[in-house]
């Protein structure tokens, strides 16, 4: 399995002193962090654009951890997993594949947010197997209307976010009104709070080749969602600017039995706005 586990370890709780881990598979040495108690169903945590293993909010992971074992990872290409960014989301889920089969997993909980949701519905699609629970928090359905536009909303985010001095997240995640601004500092500052073994940054041209997957993944035609029987938790803003809070809506009508959650008064980011009504959400469906 992994090449530094140990064991009769204490368990680790907080996202913040997660262990940094490596296990290798496929030609890829994908870097990983777990923490929670082991045994039963892990609960694999797929993460958004341009994100590293540093990105996770612990106010949501943590919440998970103490009574579910949790693993984030990099995928290929990205921060210090090697390899080479795929140029497809479909290739990213079967990258996820090999990184949960090498650590000897057959069947796991999905929490997934943006283009780490959009990996997962591929992996689900290819792979209803290996998935129990599924929760999908601000994303879309492949063949989504105007996903294909987040390469411009990101840049111009991007832009602002440099000619402010400001983290891009506070703009592509959180309204701009005062309410979001204060989520968005918020939510970066608590990002920060890993001061000890934090991961390597992504590389630009592998932020850029996610984009153009996403951008495809748009504008593919759409899968049958209607084969994903998993019970399945959505959750959105409601003033998604990067993945349309309309796409929520749309997976939740395309998925069977799934459930929906619409935060007013948020942007993308809207579980991390309001992760003091989240966190119990996702932590009572997970436990189910």
């Amino acid at each position: 399995m992994s090449s530094t586990d140990t064991p009769n370890e204490a368990v680790i709780t907080a996202y913040a002193k997660a262990p940094a881990r490596t296990v290798s598979a496929g030609g890829v040495t994908y870097a990983y962090r777990e923490l929670g108690p082991k045994g039963g169903i892990p609960v694999v945590f797929f993460v958004h654009l341009a994100a590293t293993l540093d990105n996770w909010d612990p106010r949501i992971i943590d919440p998970v951890a103490k009574g579910r074992h949790v693993i984030a990872f990099d995928n290929r290409g990205v921060a210090a997993s090697t390899g080479q960014v795929p140029d497809s989301v479909e290739a990213m889920a079967d990258d996820a594949y090999t990184f949960i089969k090498a650590l000897g997993y057959d069947k796991i909980d999905v929490f997934s947010f943006s283009l780490g949701g959009m990996v997962a519905q591929a992996l689900v699609v290819k792979h209803p197997e290996l998935i129990r629970k599924l929760v999908l928090t601000g994303t879309g359905p492949k063949g989504g209307k105007d996903i294909d536009k987040v390469v411009g909303t990101t840049y111009w985010d991007i832009l602002r976010a440099t000619l402010t001095r400001s983290d891009p997240k506070e703009f592509l995640f959180f309204n701009r009104n005062a309410v979001g601004k204060a989520a968005g500092r918020a939510f970066v500052n608590r990002l920060k709070e890993r001061t000890v073994d934090r991961d390597a940054k992504i590389k630009t041209k592998a932020f850029q080749t996610q984009l153009k997957a996403i951008q495809k993944w748009g504008r593919s035609t759409p899968d049958d969602l209607a084969k994903i029987t998993h019970p399945t938790l959505i959750a959105n803003g409601d003033n998604d600017r990067m993945v349309p809070s309309v796409l929520s809506d749309d997976l939740h009508r395309r998925i069977k039995d799934s459930e929906l959650i619409i935060y007013p008064d948020s942007g993308h980011g809207g579980i991390f706005q309001y992760y003091e009504e989240f966190a119990p959400v996702a932590v009572e469906f997970l436990a189910r």
